[in-house]
């Protein structure tokens, strides 16, 4: 067993096997506590992990583990046809990425990863692979002192970089400080190597890997050659349409798994059915 398949164990066997105690410990999260202690008044809930709170969470992020929340049912809707493809097997490997900068990537790669660790089997684990720009752990409220980078260019254990998030079966690695070579560093052996047994050492685990923009940074089709799918996502008055097609043709048609459409002005009629009859299920997220 490598490295990284000790690393995972690890990880794994704390989240699905937790210790029987009385009262769960907090858990210390680059040395500070994830939430405050039992019995203080302040606990949202307790899962598996021990005792957690969402208030570190981007309040974006919130809404997603509110049921009544349109966010809820958007990324509910995203999840079903990763786990329920029509055709082939569940993607383990997902890239998210958009087409120029300031699209939502980052965004919408967190709450895909709260609604897949939301269902019943399967467990989510997402990367940090925007080097140049890295956002995932501030929406988590986690620090990014190290992460990914410190894998890929110094062989840190990986035990010491896989984050909780607070949301049980869900957890992440952090971009870490922004290296001078990202292209290098993610399209080296190295990387490859974490790809493949990420992918291979858990059937129940899928792995999101958020990217730069394609039309900045060369790494994000590098990257894409070496997983099962893409996500791409493509935000209102953004991208113009030839750029998108530019991206879909160097990635490969076959390789997309859909598109998220972000920002979307919410259609009149539709707001009018859903405030007036309560339907609730045709808003948009921006």
């Amino acid at each position: 067993m490598g490295k990284i398949s000790q690393a995972l164990e690890k990880t794994y066997t704390k989240i699905s096997h937790p210790a029987t105690t009385e009262t769960p410990e907090p858990q210390i999260i680059n040395n500070q506590p994830s939430a405050p202690p039992p019995h203080s008044g302040k606990e949202k809930s307790i899962g598996q992990n021990g005792w957690f709170t969402h208030d570190r969470w981007d309040q974006r992020l919130q809404l997603s583990i509110n049921p009544h929340s349109p966010f809820f049912e958007s990324f509910r809707r995203l999840r079903t046809p990763i786990l329920h493809p029509s055709s082939g097997k569940i993607p383990k490997t997902i890239l998210v990425t958009s087409v120029v900068p300031n699209e939502g990537k980052s965004f919408v790669c967190a709450n895909l990863g709260i609604a897949l660790a939301q269902g019943m089997e399967h467990h989510a684990l997402m990367l940090d692979c925007d080097f140049r720009r890295p956002a995932l752990s501030q929406l988590f409220g986690l620090s990014n002192d190290t992460g990914l980078v410190d894998h890929l260019q110094n062989n840190v254990d990986l035990s010491l970089l896989i984050r909780k998030t607070g949301q049980d079966k869900l957890s992440m690695i952090p971009c870490g400080k922004p290296p001078k070579n990202p292209s290098e560093l993610l399209d080296s052996n190295r990387m490859i190597s974490l790809i493949n047994e990420l992918s291979q050492r858990y059937q129940d685990r899928i792995i999101l890997f958020d990217s730069p923009p394609n039309i900045v940074a060369s790494e994000t089709s590098i990257l894409a050659k070496h997983l099962d799918g893409v996500i791409l996502v493509v935000r209102y008055g953004a991208s113009k349409r030839e750029h998108i097609k530019k991206i879909v043709d160097t990635i490969g048609g076959e390789k997309i798994l859909g598109l998220v459409f972000n920002a979307y002005p919410e259609n009149t009629m539709e707001s009018f059915l859903d405030k007036k009859m309560g339907y609730g299920y045709h808003d948009y997220y921006s």
